[in-house]
């Protein structure tokens, strides 16, 4: 599983690396309703919901869904502009006058996308002009609550009145906490972008990606961008550009906008806890499949405790040597067993510090 960016064309002037104040001001109202997501920010989020007018945090909770259940494509609207070469304002004003530039039909698609009722990869109509999406797009809201409902039904009643709300509602939350941190942060995702930059410049698109994330890679072609990600999804940048967006609030989510018609944004986490080769999708697949085996649960069992030759092991638990070493492959294709030799015999051994990564493993991959 992967999300994958077709860049054939594309020229290194076209690649560009950029912070955003709109999708930093996302991030942090994610990092606020979801704190749990980020261990690391608690402290930030107890004191700025600490000091939330009561109005403003229940303004906060009216459309939550843009930023906690999903996050919305409307934090990185230079993205939709035409062209696909349009960059993040350096001020929060800026960047939301590029929100305003985008068409009824572009907002109201990404603000509904938390009720995946649109086709977000594919070109189509959207449910201001498609009866049946419309409809679609209110049941699947109202199966996230009335609350939900309420803003759906509004929003596509009369989506500029919405987009006055929220324009409204990102300079309130400018004003009461957000100007502080991010005149606090833009240093350092200004510097990261720097760094970003001259890379690309000195070592060229696969090195800039690689320090993006682990999870990021450049193809062999140098025609494709994959990133291992939960789910599958495909852009291009045709014409266009490719938009690195650096966040400090944002791990352990790294994002891609690849909506259709939109220019492709990978939005990474800088500075993250990250372990430097953090597991792809599939070897924590294999992982969790590993250890789902109740013969191999009492295997672990074992080789946590001492190393084992195979020998050793069928006497234990009273099982063929074939099984036992059918068992011991799966567990060390996985990553999870050891083996070392000591004269004649072969000794396997539990990696017990490997097995103690996988929480924060697959926590981080469901995530990302």
């Amino acid at each position: 599983m992967s999300v994958r960016i077709d860049i054939t064309g594309l020229r290194q002037e076209r690649v560009a690396v950029v912070p955003s104040p709109l999708a930093e001001l996302g991030m942090a109202l994610h990092a606020l309703s979801e704190p749990g997501h980020h261990p690391g920010l608690q402290g930030w989020a107890t004191g700025v919901t600490a000091r939330l007018d009561s109005h403003l945090a229940d303004r906060m909770c009216e459309a939550d869904f843009l930023w906690r259940t999903t996050f919305s494509d409307l934090f990185l609207a230079c993205a939709g502009l035409p062209g696909g070469t349009a960059l993040p304002g350096s001020t929060l004003a800026e960047e939301l006058d590029l929100l305003d530039k985008l068409s009824d039909e572009q907002f109201v698609d990404a603000a509904l996308e938390f009720t995946c009722a649109l086709s977000y990869g594919e070109p189509g109509p959207g449910p201001l002009t498609d009866a049946g999406l419309r409809r679609r797009a209110l049941e699947l809201a109202a199966a996230r609550g009335p609350q939900q409902v309420r803003f759906s039904e509004r929003l596509l009643a009369d989506p500029p009145r919405i987009r006055a709300w929220l324009r409204q509602f990102l300079l309130d939350c400018d004003e009461a906490f957000f100007a502080e941190t991010w005149s606090r942060l833009r240093h350092q995702l200004a510097a990261d972008a720097r760094h970003k930059t001259e890379l690309l410049r000195r070592k060229g698109l696969a090195e800039a990606l690689a320090a993006v994330s682990p999870a990021v890679t450049l193809e062999e072609s140098a025609e494709r961008i994959v990133v291992d990600k939960l789910g599958d999804g495909r852009t291009a940048t045709a014409d266009g550009g490719l938009l690195l967006v650096p966040t400090s609030l944002g791990w352990p989510h790294l994002m891609v906008l690849h909506r259709h018609g939109w220019q492709p944004v990978l939005h990474y986490p800088v500075g993250s806890p990250e372990p430097a080769a953090p597991p792809s999708v599939d070897q924590l697949t294999l992982r969790m499949t590993a250890l789902s085996h109740p013969v191999r649960m009492r295997l672990c069992r074992s080789l946590a405790r001492s190393a084992f030759t195979t020998s050793e092991l069928t006497q234990t638990h009273g099982m063929t040597a074939p099984e036992i070493s059918r068992h011991l492959s799966v567990l060390k294709k996985a990553g999870l067993v050891t083996t070392r030799r000591r004269g004649r015999y072969v000794y396997h051994q539990l990696d017990v510090a490997m097995v103690a990564r996988l929480g924060s493993d697959f926590l981080e991959g469901i995530l990302r």
